[in-house]
């Protein structure tokens, strides 16, 4: 059995529903739109195709170009909200930077009081300024000492889930 070469448009057609929901899946992680991450997927697989011509393995091709395409998205968005936190070098603080940090840690604190289960308790107990140990989180909210760390991971993930579109929107 032999198999015939593939023509760009199967390919397209083959790989559409992955694509839609492979971009669906990573847009709100990045702040981008799915449409978005599509278009750019795509782009990537036209040129792979005058150049290279089709990737041996498709779908392990289009995963990690979406991926990719995420990550840049993901720092084009911190390179467009960065600003100078001392641009005339003096040791002091910007005032503009000023105003925007205390909005930042104002959002992150509402995000935090909109986590689900114990997300909030247990990133409120994280942050809080005497910087404790697991087992002091542990046992401040009953918890065993080998769950926080996962637990931490979790709520960390959908902090960063809630607080993407909103740093992405503000561009």
């Amino acid at each position: 059995m032999t198999s015939e070469p593939v023509t760009a448009y199967e390919l397209v057609v083959s790989l559409r529903p992955l694509l839609g929901a492979e971009a669906a899946a990573e847009a709100p992680g990045c702040g981008a739109e799915p449409d978005d991450l599509e278009q750019a997927v795509w782009l990537r697989l036209l040129e792979r195709l005058g150049t290279d011509g089709p990737p041996p393995d498709p779908l392990l091709w289009l995963r990690r170009a979406v991926r990719a395409e995420a990550r840049r998205s993901r720092r084009r968005a911190r390179r467009e909200t960065g600003l100078p936190v001392d641009p005339a070098g003096t040791g002091h603080r910007d005032p503009v930077h000023l105003v925007l940090a205390a909005a930042r840690r104002r959002a992150l604190r509402d995000a935090v009081r909109r986590l689900p289960g114990r997300c909030p308790r247990l990133i409120e107990a994280l942050l809080s300024p005497g910087d404790p140990t697991y087992r002091d989180v542990a046992g401040e909210l009953g918890i065993s000492q080998g769950s926080v760390g996962p637990e931490r991971s979790r709520c960390l993930g959908c902090l960063r889930r809630l607080l993407t579109p909103e740093v992405a929107g503000r561009r």
